[in-house]
């Protein structure tokens, strides 16, 4: 798929989507409830792939236009099974736990890149438990039970590793500890899972090292609601910093969404400046892109960038480089300086990265443009296109 953009301002009202990682970890939650309502559920594929999951694992779900209604999942009733995780990180750490809680043989499936990405926690874990953990290019297997006890992890690795732990270690028998054994990146997305889980009635209790975990919990019935993504509001408010006027609703200001920063941050971006995006990975492409319109600016905390969906922060100063923009990548450094910037002569990559598509999109309302692949906004923000159509930007999408 390529969309193309011609040179077009914004303007308008519109509704935040829903947050899809609230809505991952509402729905396991929900999963392991007696039963519930999960409400304002976009169905991208991530959300798919995570529903898929929890179905394959023995969870009743029955999905609405906006809404899921789903529950009965219990680590008793899991059998062998396999499970197609798609693109979606978050599923397969999210879900993994859980699985290993099981003592049944679980495989996921799903593209080559997931299984590219990090899951050495898990391996360790496993190994340490006696627990099966056979990775290939495009599957894991697992089988074994895991046991209560300390979990001593890395903090700069990826949160979802915690997060997927704190689903299952309440479900056990004793009690557990996650101790950090670094200073912890991306903690607002701890704090998203702790904040869910206690809405359905599981306790964790934060310490000075890490968490502790009470075991023999169970997950509440309730209905939920999920609020809107700061993830993706921010590239329908960058158009405002190109000359546009769009306002976004159904943004809740007290969220745990470490995103929010995007609104202090769009503050001082065009005039340059430094940013740590340590616990905002997911703004870096819009940042990068919006840097290179303005006057530049020097972003760190960007090492992380490298295991996400694409390595971010290579793909942008790739795609950025054909519209002029000068951006030097290091270790856990990019700077993106002054330069002239212009409509690019060749159609972009999205590198099949659903943030790439957002950032390179909100540029080329600028500069007008082309971008292939842009089916990769499916993972996040399937609606995309047609709310840039309803802001007045000129859309065609082929």
């Amino acid at each position: 798929m390529i969309v193309y953009i011609k040179p077009s301002r914004a303007r308008g009202a519109v509704t935040a989507p829903p947050s899809k990682s609230e809505a991952h970890r509402a729905l396991i939650c929900a999963a392991l409830s007696g039963g519930c309502r999960v409400d304002n559920v976009q169905q991208s594929d991530d959300i798919k792939a995570t529903l898929g999951a929890l179905e394959a694992l023995g969870a009743k779900a029955r999905i609405g236009k906006n809404s899921v209604t789903l529950g009965g999942l219990s680590a008793e009733k899991i059998t062998d099974t396999n499970i197609f995780a798609n693109e979606s990180g978050s599923t397969l750490r999210f879900i993994l736990p859980l699985c290993m809680i099981s003592g049944k043989r679980i495989t996921f499936t799903g593209a080559k890149r997931l299984f590219a990405r990090d899951l050495s926690v898990y391996g360790d874990i496993a190994k340490e438990n006696g627990i099966e953990f056979s990775l290939s290019e495009d599957s894991l297997t697992v089988k074994g039970k895991l046991s209560r006890g300390k979990y001593r992890i890395r903090g700069d690795i990826s949160s979802q590793f915690v997060s997927g732990l704190m689903f299952a270690l309440p479900l056990l028998e004793g009690d557990s500890e996650i101790e950090f054994t670094t200073p912890v990146f991306s903690k607002p997305y701890i704090d998203i899972t702790v904040k869910t889980l206690s809405r359905f009635g599981v306790k964790i209790t934060e310490n000075e090292n890490g968490y502790y975990i009470k075991g023999n919990q169970r997950y509440n019935a309730l209905n939920y609601r999920v609020e809107g993504d700061y993830s993706n509001a921010a590239p329908l408010e960058a158009f405002n910093l190109l000359g546009g006027a769009v306002s976004v609703k159904g943004l809740k200001p007290d969220t745990a969404q470490g995103d929010r920063v995007y609104k202090e941050i769009f503050k001082t971006l065009s005039s340059g400046g430094s940013y740590d995006l340590s616990d905002c990975p997911d703004l870096a492409p819009l940042l990068f892109a919006l840097a290179a319109a303005f006057s530049g600016a020097r972003f760190t905390g960007t090492a992380r960038l490298k295991i996400k969906e694409s390595d971010r922060a290579q793909a942008m100063k790739e795609e950025l480089s054909k519209l002029g923009a000068d951006i030097r990548v290091s270790a856990d450094e990019v700077t993106v300086r002054a330069a002239k910037l212009h409509a690019p002569d060749c159609i972009l990559d999205s590198h099949n990265d659903h943030r790439v598509v957002m950032a390179l999109c909100v540029l080329l309302s600028v500069y007008g443009g082309a971008v292939s692949g842009a089916e990769a906004i499916n993972k996040s923000f399937p609606g995309f296109f047609e709310v840039l159509k309803n802001l007045g930007i000129e859309v065609e999408v082929k």
